[in-house]
């Protein structure tokens, strides 16, 4: 065989792998863009109000933080559900496709407050239930950009049983998808200064000013270094 047709023989290899690699990469953009977006499912918030009384709180009660005589706990809880697509390369390695992304979103939220509480009491701890609420009120679309990220994201598996590692992958990401979600949607900072503006409902300041002044200036004001 001469080098001229060894020399052809190379360039038509070359020319296919390039077209069978272009091909390939086209055919997975499409198959990205066809995929459905993420579920995402808001319950409605289940807000709930309980009484006790003073020195003598029930044992499902939350312990109250020094300097408070009430509290308003709101629990935010999500949940995601993965589904993928395996593709085996050999007996023991495969790749995971996310290719669908489920998130349920909860918020309950539960006031305590003593059997002798003042109104403006059940003011300020409405004033920390209205700043739950409030971020709760986008939360399905942080979570829809959250894991919008993760669509059609791959993960590299190994084993012997491809199957269960393909399950753990997935469990492994929703946790993942969870954490974010969680970290991002942060309303302590908010709360605190809430909290600090209304010297926990100790001083003359109205919770809905406290409320709306937390809200416009929590960014500021929490990364501000301490004097």
């Amino acid at each position: 065989m001469t080098l001229r047709r060894i020399l052809v023989i190379c360039l038509l290899l070359g020319a296919g792998i390039l077209g069978w690699l272009n091909w390939r990469d086209v055919s997975m953009r499409r198959q990205l863009r066809e995929l459905p977006g993420p579920a995402i499912i808001k319950q409605p918030v289940n807000f709930t109000n309980r009484t006790f009384v003073p020195g003598s709180p029930p044992p499902d009660m939350p312990p109250l933080n020094p300097g408070e005589n009430a509290e308003c706990a709101s629990d935010f809880i999500s949940s995601a559900d993965l589904a993928g697509k395996t593709r085996r390369t050999d007996a023991t390695h495969g790749t995971v496709t996310i290719t669908g992304i489920k998130m349920d979103l909860q918020l309950h939220i539960t006031v305590w407050v003593p059997t002798d509480v003042t109104e403006h009491v059940i003011d300020h701890e409405a004033g920390h239930r209205q700043i739950s609420e409030y971020y709760y009120r986008t939360a399905d679309k942080l979570a829809e950009q959250i894991a919008s990220n993760y669509m059609g994201k791959e993960i590299e598996i190994a084993g012997t049983d491809l199957n269960a590692e393909s399950t753990k992958a997935l469990q492994q990401m929703a946790a993942e998808i969870t954490e974010e979600y969680n970290r991002k949607l942060n309303t302590e900072p908010t709360q605190l200064l809430y909290d600090t503006i209304t010297d926990h409902s100790r001083n003359g300041v109205l919770a809905e000013e406290a409320v709306d002044h937390a809200l416009k200036n929590v960014r500021v004001e929490s990364t501000r270094p301490e004097s």
